[in-house]
């Protein structure tokens, strides 16, 4: 099958992907298509988690959308686009190859980005702030399971929204930001990166991991995280004047049987 690709793509300086999960039935590949083949940048940075080996182990999962995907970013990364791969905790081993480069695609544990209008970026997945992944594998590992199972629930709960030709909907997404622990899970998270970027003297940074796209400030420090791609089908983006926003693929305006694509209003934007 050929690779398809939009007329009129969107054009950014940079975009970061994180979490995509490829090899587990929770990944939404089909958007993420969609989203690859109507985008184009100068740098493409997979900020971890690209590759399920946790799920992989658990049982082979790999239709073809998923060789697309991978077929896709290769393709850009042949086509002057440069490719950094950021390994995160489900796609560990490759952080043995820190620094080599395979087809193009640059492998590093962490990163610096310069934007357009000077900002430095730190750029890491962020699962070494993580201190259940940190101190507890078999916790790590449970909890895995159990976020597999709310997938598959919000795969019914999607299945049935369709059939009332009801939007793309996360029930995983809401019931982690309704409950008290998930939120200040979530909010130490986001501390602790920000106090390391800091100690990086950097300007900001970008990671993924808690599956829970946002800019904001923390404490001097641009904090960002570019979502996911089993939940809310996220990603950060930088247009040519450095200004950083946040793209929901999956809302209502965007979804794969749309025809044609215009540029839209992102839900964050920092100038």
């Amino acid at each position: 099958m050929a690779d398809i690709h939009r007329v009129n793509p969107l054009k950014y300086r940079s975009i970061w992907l994180s979490d995509i999960h490829l090899g587990s039935k929770g990944c939404k590949a089909d958007f993420l298509l969609d989203f690859l083949r109507s985008t184009e940048c100068e740098h493409l940075y997979l900020v971890g988690d690209i590759i399920d080996m946790w799920a992989m182990k658990r049982g082979l999962y790999w239709p073809q959308a998923h060789n697309n995907v991978i077929r896709t970013i290769l393709g850009k990364a042949k086509h002057n686009t440069k490719v950094v791969y950021i390994p995160g905790n489900h796609d560990h081993p490759f952080r043995e190859y820190d620094g080599m480069t395979f087809g193009n695609v640059t492998i590093c544990c962490k990163a610096f980005h310069t934007t357009a209008d000077g900002r430095k970026l730190l750029i890491l997945h962020g699962d070494e702030f993580d201190n259940v992944i940190r101190y507890s594998k078999f916790l790590a590992h449970l909890g895995d399971h159990a976020y597999n199972l709310l997938l598959k629930l919000n795969h019914y709960v999607n299945y049935c929204r369709r059939k009332f030709n009801r939007p793309y909907w996360s029930l995983a997404a809401y019931l982690k930001h309704k409950v008290k622990n998930a939120v200040n899970v979530i909010s130490d998270f986001e501390q602790a990166v920000a106090y390391q970027a800091a100690q990086e003297n950097v300007d900001g940074l970008v990671c993924g991991h808690i599956h829970h796209a946002e800019i904001r400030d923390i404490n001097g420090i641009l904090y960002c995280n570019d979502g996911d791609w089993v939940e809310s089908c996220t990603a950060l983006t930088e247009a040519h004047d450095g200004s950083l926003q946040l793209i929901h693929w999956a809302d209502e305006k965007h979804t794969i049987k749309s025809s044609t694509v215009t540029y839209f209003d992102a839900d964050e934007k920092i100038a």
